[in-house]
């Protein structure tokens, strides 16, 4: 009897944005047909590899493929950096989480940041392509990490582009664009925000006061992604939920942000640690080479 052996998953595409941000196209033909806008998946380059999760930034049925763009922030997406066109890896699993709930709203306002930026895209598409009127708001550090501007553009109604240093759109943050359209009196019937955890804290309490509905995509910690470890748990309205599969939107009126921001730092030491392995092993590796 052969061996069994491990499935590869191939990258299709690799686009790099910025020093620290990067896209992945890789070939999925089973998750990018079964793939919903707001999903996430799984990740893990080889054996002995941490599992990340990664939300769907893009799945194109018919070339069979799961978009995602990455931002470095640690070990993994460190290495993940490192990888060309045509190499494989070992694990990929999704799509995961319950996709976003696509209706016929009126106005929806998408509010983007940071690693947020490019999950809003499918979600946004989706929403205008059921009718919607669609005002987007995207905020970056400056103009070197700008993408997909295009896309944006195609089905927004009203792009805002916001960056920390004034380099491209309007000097701010999305906070502050969100403001300003409220300040206008237009109406809005929902507000859809990705991106840091202090971010769409601040989104939710702008429009708590509007009554305006307003949905999170809870990006927290997770380890196995199908709800058994318990690791990305939210506190809704006093009661508990699993991001991975009760999520990722959750009702951001009701969720506790506070406690979500002291829980995702609660690995912050043991990340460290792994980084600084990781940049140790690759500095001896270069060391060998060169010798």
């Amino acid at each position: 009897m052969g061996t069994l052996r491990p499935m590869a998953f191939s990258i299709f595409r690799k686009q790099i944005f910025s020093p620290t941000t990067f896209l992945w196209e890789v070939e999925a033909p089973d998750m990018a047909a079964a793939a919903h806008p707001g999903q996430f998946v799984m990740l893990r380059l080889h054996e002995g590899g941490e599992r990340i999760p990664l939300t769907v930034a893009d799945f194109d049925r018919d070339r069979g493929t799961i978009t995602m763009v990455v931002k470095v922030v640690g070990k993994t997406t460190e290495e993940m950096a490192t990888y060309l066109e045509g190499d494989t890896f070992q694990d990929f699993i999704g799509p995961l989480g319950a996709p976003t709930h696509i209706a016929q709203k009126g106005h929806v306002v998408f509010v983007g940041g940071g690693l947020g930026v490019a999950p809003i895209y499918p979600v946004l598409r989706a929403f205008k392509k059921m009718g919607n009127r669609t005002t987007t708001i995207v905020g970056f550090r400056n103009e070197q990490e700008i993408f997909w501007k295009d896309r944006f553009e195609e089905f927004s109604d009203n792009l805002i582009v916001m960056t920390d240093d004034g380099s491209v759109g309007k000097k701010g943050t999305t906070a502050d664009a969100l403001k300003d359209v409220l300040e206008t009196g237009v109406n809005i019937d929902e507000v859809f925000t990705v991106g840091p955890l202090g971010m769409m804290e601040v989104i939710a309490e702008l429009t708590r006061s509007k009554k305006i509905p307003t949905f999170a995509s809870m990006n927290s910690i997770m380890v196995d992604g199908i709800g058994m470890c318990g690791s990305c748990r939210v506190t809704v309205d006093g009661n508990v939920l699993f991001a991975c599969v009760d999520g990722p939107d959750m009702d951001a009126h009701k969720v506790d942000f506070k406690e979500m921001k002291i829980r995702q730092k609660r690995f912050r030491n043991e990340e460290g640690v792994l980084l600084q392995k990781y940049h140790t092993e690759c500095r001896a590796q270069t060391k060998g080479v060169s010798a």
